[in-house]
């Protein structure tokens, strides 16, 4: 039997690096498309060199808002996997260069959608040689074109190279802290990938906070979103649904790295995974390692 291949888009980042570590451990052909090739380790590791299993990952580069540069890519992929999204997409680089003044910037992230928003690329036909970005927001990293539309196109490229499953990476809830559309993205991700491609086995992760030792700054975040997961739990969710993704229990980045390329490998996975699931699907590979 020919090992199973699996597409990671984003593969040179803090998660979709160790799902391509996972993958490769289940002797997959694993594939990393990226718009730099292979990560600066230093990023997304606690170290500068190499891990030796990524010399059995093809780090390829394309853009993933041009479907023509990946496209080639996917041929013959078993698995996909889209790991991309924005958390903010307020333009940081004119607020540094002093060419946009920071509450200018914050009222621009948390601004609502225009009730023009163009919808997404299936509704607007986009071709597979053009940019997935509307016209309107060329210029700019949206919500809609990366959290997105950016998913949709790539599911779009993998169920016609016949891929059987594509993973998701959502997100548990939204945040105080975030805009509405953020979260709202996500969602319409998942709705729209499960019923324009119902032949495709669709896997939605829906992530909480990720931390590692490997990022310092990670591990005092998941400090505190683990407290307002205790502070939701002990008040039954009281403000759950304010607190959002914050008050849902932070997962190591490996925990849902290894439970994707779990639920990737079982067939009856499908549809949203929550954080419970998470854990369970990364138990199971443990124990499978174990064995």
């Amino acid at each position: 039997m020919s090992a199973k291949r699996l597409i990671v888009c984003g593969g040179n980042g803090f998660l979709g690096s160790r799902i391509c570590k996972y993958g490769v451990s289940r002797g997959w052909e694993v594939t990393s498309i990226s718009r730099s090739g292979e990560p600066k380790w230093s990023a997304v590791t606690s170290s500068s060199t190499p891990p030796p299993w990524a010399q059995k990952v093809t780090w390829e580069r394309a853009d993933i808002l041009r479907p023509a540069t990946y496209s080639p890519l996917l041929k013959d992929a078993d698995f996909v996997v889209h790991t991309l999204g924005i958390l903010l997409e307020a333009d940081y680089k004119n607020v540094l260069r002093g060419q946009e003044s920071p509450l200018a910037g914050l009222r621009k992230a948390f601004a609502p959608a225009p009730a023009s928003r163009a919808g997404n690329p299936l509704e607007r036909n986009v071709k597979d040689d053009e940019d997935i970005r509307p016209p309107e927001s060329a210029d700019q990293l949206t919500y809609e074109t990366m959290n997105r539309d950016s998913a949709i196109m790539l599911a779009k490229e993998a169920a016609s190279q016949n891929a059987s499953a594509f993973a998701y990476i959502s997100a548990a809830g939204g945040a105080p802290v975030l805009p509405s559309r953020y979260i709202i993205t996500k969602r319409e991700a998942e709705s729209t990938i499960a019923s324009e491609f119902p032949r495709m086995r669709g896997v939605f992760i829906r992530s909480p906070f990720l931390y590692d030792s490997s990022r310092p700054i990670t591990v005092g975040m998941a400090a505190m979103t683990g407290a307002g997961a205790l502070f939701n739990g002990a008040t039954r969710g009281v403000l759950g649904g304010f607190m959002g993704a914050a008050g849902i229990k932070p997962l190591k980045v490996d925990i849902v790295a290894e439970a994707v390329v779990e639920a990737l490998g079982d067939p009856a996975v499908k549809g949203p995974i929550e954080v419970p699931e998470i854990e369970e699907l990364a138990n199971k590979a443990w124990r499978k390692n174990m064995l």
